[in-house]
This record gives structure tokens, C-alpha cells and sequence, in this order.
């Protein structure tokens, strides 16, 4: 049937007036030019066509899962496969003659496939984290960890497929012979292998989430956490610089996750302030001075607005030191940013140093010899 139609085409290449050795390179090129325009068109078809037909089915279901993980940038990567398949069944009847010819291109065409379902793959697992919509549950993160890792695993699968293409061996000759040199892997990637177990580590336990207000004292973050991925936590300082932590890093070191202070009406606040013991004095019922302080302020921090109502407030007699007499205040406010917070707690002490005076207490100074 093959060797009909390329009569049948010499036949006419022939009528434009070509003859000899020109005529079958002609119908050659004919057919190989044809073979990639039907798979570009089979690409731009499935887009065109497939891709709108598959979106306006999922978008008619109740389920919202499908139409991020079928979404377009899925479907159109998912086309991109067609003409590699159109090639490769073409490559029979096109070069047939050329053996040698259709084992590049063959090789070729494989490398794109692999390249394209690796893309897809990708893009599809990608695809996962638009479900959420920026809030993770701990399940949810967990699962975003687990694609971190396939898709690494993804990477190597292709890099190892590709490879064996390129040098004609089976896949699983290359596996096994990494077998050997998996020592020597583990040490060039240990501190990639180590953030990947951090990484699932910090989801698995919930230890941290996008949107958590952290602070790292070791590398300079202070602010709110923007991306979590199994490598890198990117955290957004409150003076809007970026600063990349690893997983490793908070996992074996120290970090500081206020959400929860965030989630709970009020922040505690525990201040000490010192007298001078030789302020210190008895009134004609029998009661210090110190004693009234306590009782003043107790009452008066009850009564502000900016104190929670529902929270313990407690102004107690602390222990004493070198320093003076200690009287430790301790009361929950309801600003939760840091501004709010530290203009509230100013307010506070400083009519807490002021109104001392008033019941005949000096506040503990030390002052430079002279």
C-alpha cells in the first residue's frame, strides 16, 4: 500500500518537471514536512477543541477539586504529548527507507514525550496547592509536602529515562547501577535529603502554616510566613524584607510562633518594677504603703479598656534583691500588633512609675559614682 502511494507521488512530483535522483528526496521531504504539520495540528486541535470541552464539563459539576486539578494550564500541558504520539506512528510509514533516520527521530520524539508527560505531571501535582486557596490544614500541608517529594522523584525518574534514550541501554540497567554509587549521592545530597525529612517533620507535627507570624531570632526573621515548600520556608519581615529559613533550621534549632497568642483574645504582659526599701512605711492603721500601692494599681488595670476584663490581673509582691523591693504586675492586653501593644504597655508603666510617688514610694536607681 506504502509503495503505491510513493509511485503515486513520484508520478506527480515528476509532472512539475524534476526527474532522477531529485524525485524520491522530493517525495521524502513531502512526507516528512506532512508528518509534523499533522502533529502540530493534532496539538492546536486538542487545545482549540478538547481542552474547551473538557473545562466546560467540570465546570458543570458540584465538585470544586476537579476544576483546579483538570484546570487549564493541566490540559494544555496534557495537549502538548499529541504530537509526539502523531510522530511516532508516523514513523513507520515515513521512514520507512531510512532506518538509521527513524531511529534519531525515534529517539528524539521519546525524549519529547518524556519531557512532556514529566511536565504534565508536574503541573498536575502543582495544581494541589491552588485547592486550599493559600489557608493549609495540617492534612492539607502534609499532602503539599508528599508532592514536593514526587515531584523530585519525577525529576529523576525522567533524568534516568532521557539518559538511557540517549545511550540506548534499559532504564533499569542505569537504576541498578546507582545502586552503587548511593553512598556517594546521600553525602552530595545530604543537606537536601535533611530538608526534605525537616520539611515533613513541620507539616506532619503542625508546627508552622502560611500566614503564622514567627520570629527567628538566628536569621533575622520577624514577620509573616508567605511559602512553605520541603527546602525553604519564606518568611515576609514586618518592614516587608524577605527571609528564606530552612526547614532544618527550625526544626533543630529555636523559633518563636505567636498565632496562637494571635488566636486568643488578649496578650500577656509580666513586668517587675523596684522600690527603695527605706521608702517602705507603715500608716497609722497598721498597713505599708506598698501594700496601698499594690491595691491601686491592681484595681486600676481592672478598669482600663485596653486590659482583657476576663483575664487574671495580679500585682504581687515578688522576690526582693539587691536591686530593691520587687512588686511584679502582671495583666493581658488586648492589642495583638506589636504598635497597639507597646503604646499600651508604655501607658501603663509609666502611670505605674508616676502614681508611686504619691504613696510616698521611691522607685530603686542606681546612680553614677562621682
Amino acid at each position: 500500500m506504502m509503495d503505491e502511494i510513493n509511485l503515486y507521488m513520484e508520478r506527480i512530483i515528476s509532472l512539475t518537471g524534476l526527474t532522477g535522483d531529485y524525485v524520491p528526496v522530493v517525495r521524502y521531504a513531502f512526507w516528512v514536512v506532512l508528518a509534523f504539520v499533522l502533529a502540530w495540528l493534532a496539538g492546536k486541535l486538542c487545545r482549540m477543541w478538547i481542552v474547551p470541552l473538557l473545562m466546560k464539563i467540570t465546570s458543570k459539576t458540584d465538585a470544586k477539586w476537579d476544576d483546579v486539578i483538570f484546570s487549564e494550564k493541566v490540559l494544555v500541558s496534557a495537549s502538548r504529548i499529541i504530537p509526539a504520539i502523531v510522530i511516532w506512528s508516523l514513523l513507520p510509514l515515513v521512514f520507512f527507507e531510512y532506518p538509521k533516520v527513524a531511529e534519531v527521530v525515534g529517539r528524539l520524539t521519546a525524549i519529547y514525550f518524556t519531557v512532556m508527560l514529566t511536565r504534565t505531571i508536574i503541573v498536575f501535582i502543582d495544581s494541589f496547592k491552588e485547592i486550599d486557596h493559600g489557608t493549609r490544614t495540617s492534612r492539607q500541608q502534609y499532602i503539599y509536602s508528599i508532592c514536593g517529594v514526587l515531584k523530585i522523584l519525577m525529576l529523576f525518574i525522567a533524568a534516568i529515562v532521557v539518559i538511557s534514550i540517549v545511550i540506548d541501554k534499559d532504564p533499569s540497567t542505569l537504576i541498578a547501577g546507582l545502586g552503587a554509587a548511593s553512598a556517594i549521592l546521600m553525602l552530595a545530597f545530604q543537606d537536601t535529603i535533611k530538608g526534605l525529612v525537616a520539611g515533613i517533620r513541620l507539616a506532619s507535627n503542625d508546627m508552622l502554616h502560611i500566614g503564622d507570624w514567627i520570629t527567628v531570632p538566628s536569621a533575622g526573621a520577624n514577620g509573616k510566613v508567605e511559602e512553605i515548600t520541603l527546602t525553604t520556608v519564606k518568611v515576609r519581615n514586618f518592614d516587608n524584607t524577605i527571609v528564606t529559613v530552612s526547614p532544618q533550621a527550625l526544626v533543630d534549632g529555636s523559633f518563636q510562633n505567636w498565632q496562637g497568642m494571635l488566636q486568643n483574645e488578649g496578650r500577656k504582659q509580666v513586668r517587675q518594677v523596684y522600690f527603695d526599701f527605706r521608702s517602705l512605711k507603715i500608716d497609722d492603721d497598721g498597713v505599708a504603703n506598698i501594700t496601698k500601692f499594690r491595691s491601686h494599681i491592681e484595681d486600676w488595670l481592672k478598669a482600663q479598656e485596653q486590659v482583657v476584663a476576663d483575664k487574671p490581673v495580679l500585682v504581687r509582691q515578688a522576690e526582693f534583691s539587691q536591686a530593691g523591693c520587687c512588686v511584679e504586675i502582671m495583666f493581658w492586653l488586648k492589642a495583638q500588633n506589636a504598635l497597639d501593644y507597646e503604646h499600651d504597655t508604655s501607658n501603663i508603666m509609666e502611670y505605674i512609675f508616676a502614681k508611686s510617688a504619691d504613696f510616698g514610694l521611691r522607685i530603686y536607681q542606681q546612680f553614677p559614682e562621682q
